[in-house]
């Protein structure tokens, strides 16, 4: 397992990190959640001997079930582990018990800590952006809980490109702590973050966490083309996540990993997070599973290491199409290219010459 610093701070995190979503199994994760306190003790105990040493956590998952599970196995390992939790998200009918008001973030990091059974939480994210709350009282609050010992640092998660800068913007603006990390959904099927948000954690070194690697049960080696996902399994039964907006192209791409992965003798989830861990911009990737089978996999993709020309061709086949202003500088010719775009400005050079020559 290897460490790599959490964005603009001291931290070291591993490349792999234990997910939590799979434990509990209510108020709406029934069909993602099954895991009780022995099983997540196991889990936990797994992670921790593969080199993990982050579990990511969040207030939703089954409505605060999975931090209450979480807070029980971890007992005297707790501060064995950065923690990390998250809150923003709605938990009930009151229209202010949700978003990330000063109101709100205090009284949900109180309940979490109580939930987790600890006195502070190592790594505080906002679940995703509150389009009504300023982002000053946002930080402010965010700066009591860090100045009140309550939480060590804060991140994002499920931000936009703008929506970041804005926050860090206003951070450095008011001399406030900004957030260290985002964490964010990227998978070799859905590459849109590298747009925007993986250019701009390379260019304000901020660490990148990466939730559903696996695309929420699509890269999990049981999709595949001509057969029904079984069910049981999370894209077997009506999981709602991820939008996929070319199913054919996402059966092309799992079966180039499982062609690999025959290579290695290794499971497509397992060569799927070997390619994603090694991107640019992705600190850790963040793996969650119902069964310790499952979760053992995940965690040996650490050592597993592709051939250039495998990372080449996965690469290649999951390029996302060149948009505007990065087609614009390729095809302009434009020198300076900034160091943050230039691993992703040279894949792009690659589709358009490709392109070029084809007419």
């Amino acid at each position: 397992m290897k460490y790599r610093p959490l964005g603009n701070s001291g931290l070291l995190v591993s490349e792999i990190v234990l997910g939590t979503v799979p434990f509990g199994g209510s108020g709406g994760f029934e069909k993602a959640a099954s895991v009780d306190v022995q099983g997540a003790r196991r889990q936990i105990d797994l992670a921790l001997d593969a080199g993990v040493n982050l579990i990511d956590t969040a207030d939703l998952y089954s409505m605060g079930e999975a931090e209450e599970i979480v807070g029980k196995a971890l007992g005297a390992k707790r501060h064995d582990i950065i923690l990390a939790s998250k809150a923003r998200s709605p938990l009930g009918d009151n229209p202010n018990h949700s978003g990330f008001s000063r109101y709100h973030l205090i009284n949900a990091c109180e309940a979490s800590l109580k939930r987790l059974g600890t006195d502070h939480i190592d790594l505080y994210q906002i679940h995703n952006w509150d389009g009504v709350t300023p982002v000053e009282e946002m930080l402010y609050a965010l700066d009591h809980l860090v100045q009140s010992g309550k939480i060590r640092y804060h991140g994002t998660s499920n931000f936009t490109g703008w929506q970041m800068m804005k926050t860090l913007g206003r951070a450095e603006l008011h001399n406030l702590a900004g957030p260290i990390s985002q964490q964010i959904y990227y998978t070799p099927e859905s590459r849109e973050a590298e747009y925007e948000l993986m250019p701009l954690a390379i260019d304000q070194n901020v660490g990148t966490l990466v939730w559903g690697p696996l695309g929420e049960g699509l890269f999990n080696g049981k999709v595949r083309r001509g057969q029904k996902a079984p069910k049981g399994t999370r894209q077997g039964n009506g999981w709602p996540e991820p939008y996929v907006h070319d199913m054919e192209r996402a059966y092309d791409i799992i079966e180039l990993l499982a062609e690999i992965g025959e290579a290695h003798g290794a499971s497509i989830p397992r060569t799927c997070l070997a390619w994603l861990k090694d991107r640019p911009g992705v600190t850790a990737l963040i793996v969650g599973a119902r069964s310790e089978e499952h979760l053992a996999d995940d965690l040996a993709a650490a050592e597993m290491t592709l051939t250039p020309e495998e990372i080449e061709r996965i690469e290649a086949a999951t390029r996302p199409a060149p948009q505007y202003p990065y087609w614009h500088r390729v095809v302009a010719g434009m020198d300076r290219i900034d160091k943050a775009e230039r691993p992703f400005i040279d894949q792009y050079r690659k589709t358009i010459e490709k392109r070029r020559d084809e007419r």
